[in-house]
């Protein structure tokens, strides 16, 4: 069956035209496959922002210093105040460090520790004397050490259009742990009696129960930082880092004892710092990164112009080719390039090489059998129909409806290949005629298709010529 299929290959290629919508097609995919092999060696050759994190330097390193308030920007009482008005702020001091990876433009991790003090005071007493309690007038606690795991969200960066000078804008939220030890003075100085101190009496006995004190220095708690800053770069490796956090944790004991017993406390820190950049100076800082400023020096770079522009050139010489290759003088649907007959009369039906098809009339047989058309032929293994077929169906079709009568389609096969195969291959003849009437406005049920596969030949199966007359669909009214 080799040579079959070869030959079948062959005859429906014959059959089919190099039309204006194939080049066209042929041609934009080329493009395509053209324009991504540039723009992979472009990026090979000039990193891109979009070529991954291994491009940038995403690890950088921070100290700071700044004051601590005991209020926030959000509001609400301090619970070592008696009333509203009493309480006052007074400044302490806040220094750490930061270690952060930036894993995108938009987004990194920060691990952050501080330490320093927060100071508060009355105008008077914290409240009656109760126990030795609420009788103080200032409060300052010391923060032995505050870490937390901040995710840092850069809310935008302004780059200017130049790498040197950018200012990038950011938010953080976190969670971690402080340890701390409030001291209460009876002056509003932080000096005087010191009224409660619970230094080296911390401790889980302490909880309930102030007979059986711990032995710890120090109160640890849970701690929640949530700030905004800005970064401004001052070189390729330093930044200027100002912000401002609030600090909310779950201590009612932040500033020592006081009348609302298990309200939580909060404090915020106002800081300003250096961040150094670590890696390669000849990477850019992800920190820094801006998509659209990237992007724009990159289309300024006088060598990806050129490239640009040399694409360019060629799919403009491309689509010449395609508008020469498309060119179809007399409109008959067959390029020039492939046009065997040019000049054909408009409207003219021509076959793939641009050539006249002429078309056999219908032809009507008044045999016994009954009255039927010419048989409509087709191509070796084949059972897709041939053009000049159209005509002859067209006027059956046309004939059926009006009469509103039926019809019986007999197809057959000339003597290659196996009977079986044969009888399947006459059937599906029959059947593309039926479809053919059918979309033509034919009713179905008024079609009868049949398939003889090699039975009843018209003509010699020894000769092709006498092959060619069986391979048919024989119509039957």
């Amino acid at each position: 069956m080799t040579d079959l299929k070869q030959l079948k290959i062959f005859n429906n290629l014959k059959n089919k035209s190099m039309n204006y919508s194939t080049i066209k097609k042929t041609a934009v995919a080329a493009s395509l496959v053209a324009a991504l092999g540039f723009a992979e060696t472009a990026q090979a050759q000039t990193p891109t922002v979009f070529g991954g994190r291994s491009q940038y330097r995403t690890w950088s390193i921070g100290v700071q210093g700044g004051i601590t308030t005991p209020n926030v920007l959000i509001g609400g009482n301090n619970a070592f105040g008696q009333k509203v008005g009493y309480f006052q702020n007074k400044v302490g001091e806040y220094y750490g460090l930061t270690i952060r990876k930036q894993f995108s433009h938009l987004f990194g991790l920060e691990l952050e520790g501080n330490r320093g003090t927060i100071k508060t005071y009355n105008h008077d007493l914290s409240g009656p004397a109760q126990e030795g309690q609420f009788n103080a007038r200032s409060a300052k606690t010391s923060v032995n050490w505050a870490g937390s795991l901040n995710g840092v969200f850069q809310l935008g960066t302004i780059d200017f259009l130049r790498r040197e000078n950018a200012v990038n804008f950011y938010a953080k939220v976190g969670l971690g742990a402080f340890s701390y030890n409030p001291v209460q003075y009876a002056n509003n100085d932080f000096t005087g009696t010191v009224v409660w101190d619970q230094k080296g009496n911390w401790g889980e006995e302490v909880i309930g129960d102030r007979d059986h004190k711990g032995d710890k220095d120090y109160r640890l708690g849970m701690i929640v930082p949530v700030g905004v800053g800005a970064k401004f770069k001052l070189s390729e490796v330093v930044a200027l880092n100002l912000g401002y956090t609030m600090n909310f944790t779950d201590e009612a004991l932040l500033y020592g004892p006081n009348r609302h017993g298990a309200g939580k406390q909060r404090y915020a820190n106002v800081y300003g710092g250096l961040e150094f950049t670590l890696g390669s100076k000849d990477k850019e800082n992800l920190t820094f990164a801006n998509p659209v400023a990237t992007l724009y020096d990159e289309l300024k770079d006088p060598s990806l112009r050129n490239e640009v522009e040399a694409l360019k050139q060629r799919v403009s010489a491309l689509e010449g080719t395609v508008n020469e290759l498309s060119k179809d003088s007399d409109g008959d649907g067959v390029s020039d390039k492939f046009d065997k007959c040019p000049g054909t009369p408009a409207g003219t039906v021509v076959d793939g090489s641009g050539c006249p098809i002429k078309f056999p009339e219908p032809v009507v047989n008044n045999a016994t059998e009954g009255a039927y058309y010419a048989p409509i032929q087709f191509e070796f293994d084949s059972s897709v129909l041939k053009t000049e077929s159209y005509s002859t169906l067209d006027k059956l079709a046309k004939e059926l409806r009006d009469n509103n009568s039926s019809v019986t389609l007999d197809g057959y096969a000339s003597s290659e290949g196996t009977e079986a195969y044969n009888l399947n291959l006459s059937k599906d003849r029959a059947n593309a005629v039926k479809q053919y009437l059918v979309n033509a406005g034919v009713a179905a049920s008024s079609i009868t298709a049949n398939g003889y596969g090699e039975a009843n030949p018209v003509s010699s199966n020894a000769t092709e010529e006498g092959r060619v007359k069986n391979r048919r669909v024989e119509i039957k009214k």
